[in-house]
Parts: structure tokens; sequence; C-alpha cells
């Protein structure tokens, strides 16, 4: 009675498509999940644009991926073949996805492990890349994303008309980089990432191949067998509802832990605004919270006309702690500023007086300059002044040269001990560095010896270090 009703209803307000666009539907999205070369070709490409994308943190390239990934295709053949019953159609489009899967997981993993032997590709392990965040934290909001995106895939699918949707349809509802993200955390060793990363994949496939049964039962598709055609239908609809309750389950708990955890840091950051302030000038850089189950790591850095006393110091961390009812181990740097007093040309002045006034001023600076050489007429003394000049000039050299980093594409840049050797540090894109004395070759690569904020001497490739005019 009540799948009656629904039919119903369908018949009423959707427009079901005659036998033979649901023929071509049906044999359009056999063909599209087969696993080919053209398949596994552009799983290869839109995988490795995928990975380089995440890794520069770039969103331009990531959503290029989007659009190469054949992914949809496949997970809308099992939507289609769960409606009418075609199990080789089924079972084609989830080995196509099968070994997709695995390709693409591989693939990203050595990608990332290549990119780690690379000076300018490393991504520091405790500081990963904003694209790659954002894809380890799945959210009820990306399964309804997830639901909506699947039923205007197959809706768009099934119009001819409409089929142009189906680009934004595959931004929306990204398959590829979830997948390169979980390569690049088996890659890093974070399970974390490999995890969440995992999760949104499933999230994902789960709810639109559900989103694509549901649309093609409204639009007309039955069992091809008609025996089948009393229960098949709302078999495969209670199946695919039970997984999506399934995969709804982790993350409602996941997304519980996110916002107790976002309330918590905020608090945590309330608390610590609140001392900075006390400083003459300051300004809150950047707040790194690290909480472990016996203490609380704070790491504050500041940017501050004077440098706090170490007094002043402890009584923040007795005052923190205090408030949150914990242990704090708190580390706070300092950045000296120096700030001046608006500055006002004094080019306004002579422009009331007339116009000689400052022409004879000039001309007695130019005669005066020019009268000692005349009367001295001594090389002696150019000869001591040029070598007086000289000297001071070579003293000056090895001074160290405010630079910056640039040119990583936003991944930043690895400080190593020595020229190719082992990493010290991380250089942010941007990050103030001090270009220091020694320069070395080696294999055409030329090395500089600088030195970061944070007192770090080691060495980097010349090509990211920008010099300040």
């Amino acid at each position: 009675m009540f799948k009656n009703a629904i039919r119903r209803m369908a018949n009423k307000y959707v427009h079901q498509l005659d036998v033979q666009r649901r023929g071509e539907v049906l044999a359009e999205l056999a063909q599209a999940s087969s696993p080919g070369f053209d398949f596994f070709l552009l799983v290869v490409l839109s995988c490795a644009i995928a990975t380089f994308g995440l890794t520069t943190n770039s969103p331009a390239v990531i959503i290029g991926a989007m659009l190469v990934a054949p992914l949809m295709s496949p997970i809308l053949g099992l939507s289609v073949a769960s409606v009418v019953g075609e199990r080789y159609v089924f079972r084609r489009a989830l080995t196509a996805l099968a070994e997709g899967m695995v390709l693409a997981i591989g693939l990203s993993a050595l990608i990332e492990l290549f990119l780690q032997t690379l000076p300018f590709g490393v991504i520091a392990i405790e500081d990963l890349p904003n694209e790659i965040l954002a894809r380890t934290k799945p959210t009820p909001i990306d399964l309804g994303i997830a639901l909506a995106g699947g039923a205007a895939a197959a809706y768009a699918l099934a119009q001819p008309k409409i089929s142009a949707a189906l680009p934004g349809v595959a931004i929306a509802t990204a398959l590829m980089p979830p997948l390169c993200t979980v390569g690049i955390g088996i890659a890093l060793g974070r399970q974390d990432v490999i995890f969440g990363a995992l999760l949104l994949y499933l999230t994902n496939f789960t709810a639109i191949s559900f989103a694509g049964i549901m649309v093609f039962a409204l639009l007309g598709f039955r069992p091809i067998n008609s025996l089948e055609a009393g229960n098949h239908i709302s078999t495969s609809i209670i199946v695919s509802a039970v997984l999506v309750l399934l995969v709804t389950v982790p993350l409602v708990v996941l997304t519980l832990r996110f916002v107790n955890q976002a309330v918590y840091q905020r608090r945590v950051r309330d608390e610590v605004s609140r001392y900075v302030t006390t400083l003459p000038d300051a300004q809150l850089v950047e707040i790194i919270i690290d909480n472990q189950p016996e203490v609380l790591n704070l790491r504050i850095t500041v940017r501050t006309s004077r440098q706090p006393t170490f007094s002043q110091v402890v009584e923040w961390q007795r005052a923190i702690a205090g408030n949150l009812q914990q242990p704090v181990a708190l580390q706070v740097i300092s950045i000296p500023t120096t700030r001046l007093d608006p500055l006002f040309p004094p080019t306004n002045t002579p422009t009331m007086t007339p116009g000689p006034s400052p022409s004879p001023t000039l001309t007695a600076t130019a005669t005066f300059t020019r009268t000692p050489i005349p009367t001295a007429t001594l090389t002696h003394t150019a000869t001591a002044t040029s070598t007086a000049t000289f000297t001071p000039t070579s003293t000056f050299t090895p001074t160290p040269i405010p630079a910056v980093i640039r040119g990583t594409g936003g991944a930043g840049l690895a400080l190593r001990d020595a020229p190719g050797g082992g990493i010290i540090a991380f250089l942010a894109e941007g990050a103030p560095i001090e270009v220091l004395y020694q320069r070395v070759v080696i294999k055409g690569m030329e090395w500089i010896e600088v030195r970061d904020w944070q007192g770090h001497i080691g060495w980097v490739l010349s090509y990211f270090v920008y010099v300040r005019p």
C-alpha cells in the first residue's frame, strides 16, 4: 500500500522516462562503468593532479582533478543496476570502483613519498595544508551535499537537455581528493588523516548511490525480470538506506567531537587573548594548542614593542592553568616591533616662501662643496679617501641580509643542517630569514646558509630566497 502511494505520487509529479530513453541511460552507464583503458588513464591523471593540488594547497588544481575523475559514472551504474536488477552491470561497476580506489590510493602514496625526497615538495607532518585537513573531518553536512549531488547527477544524466550540469556535480561531490588524501596519510604515517578521508569517501559513495537509486526509481526504472518487479526496488532502496544510516552514525559522533574541541579551543584562545592585551601595543600572531592527556601545551607568538618579562609569563601560566583547571606548559615567542608616530614631511613649509629663497641655499651648498676640491688639489687626499671608503665596505659585507621565502607555491621549504642534509626546521611561504655568508653549489644547485627568526641556522636552495629591497 505504501509503495503504491509512492508510485502514484511519482506518476503525478515526476515526468517518467519512456522505455527508449531508459534503455539509452542503462547502456550509457554500463559502458561508462566498464574498467577499461580510458577509465584507468583518467584515474591516474586525476589522481596525480589531485595529489599535487593537495600538497601545494591549491584549490584550483584540486577542482581540475574533480572534473577529470571518472568515479561518478560507476557509482551511478551501481544505482541503476540495483534498480533494474542487472547483475552483470552491477559487478562491472563495483569492480571499476574497487580497482580505481586501490589505484588512486597507491599512486597518491607513491607520489607523496617521492615529493618527500624533494626540498620544495616536503609536507611537515605536524602542520598539514588546509586542503588536506579539510578532507579529514567529515560532518553530516557532507552527507547532505552528497545526497543532493547524487540526486542531481542521476537526474542530469537521465535528462539529456541538462547533462551540462554534471561537471558542477562532480565538483560538489568530490570523490578523488578524499582517496588521494588517504594515500597521503599512508605516506606520512598519519592514521587520523587515513581514517578521516576514508570516511569522507564512504560518505560520498553511499549517499550518491542511495540518491541515484531513489531518482532512477522515480523516473520509471523497473526490474527487467517481471517476476522481481514486486520487491526488487524496495529491497535495493532499503539496503542503500541502511548503508546511509550506518555512515551517518560515525559522522554524528565525529561532529560532536569536533564541536566540543572547537568550543574548548575557543575558550583557550579567549584566556590567552585576555592576558596578551596587558602588553603595550601587543598583537596576537599565533596560538598553537596541543592538548595532551597529561598537560596542555601552548605556544603563543606575539608581536609587541616591549618583550614580556619572565614574571609576567609565569603569571600568565598560573592564571590560564587556574581558569582552565588543568596543567599548562606555556611557551611565549615575542617578535619585537618598533612603532613610530606619524611623520609629516616638511616640504609644505618652503612652498609658502618666494622662489629665490631656496635657490641661494642650493647655490651656496654647491659652491661650498666644490670650493675645497680645487683648493686642496691633493691626489693623496683622494687616495686616502678611497682607501677609507673601501675599508668599511668590506667590513659590512658579511652582515646578515634580511630576506623571505618565496616561490614554493604555498608548500613552504625545509631548512636542512647541510646542503641536501637532514631537516632541522620548516620555513613557511613568506617566512622571514637572514642570509648568512656561505654559499655552496652541488650538482648545479646553489645552496645558501640562512638563519630563521627562531635562531635556527641551516641551508636552503637559493632559488627560493627573495632578498628584501
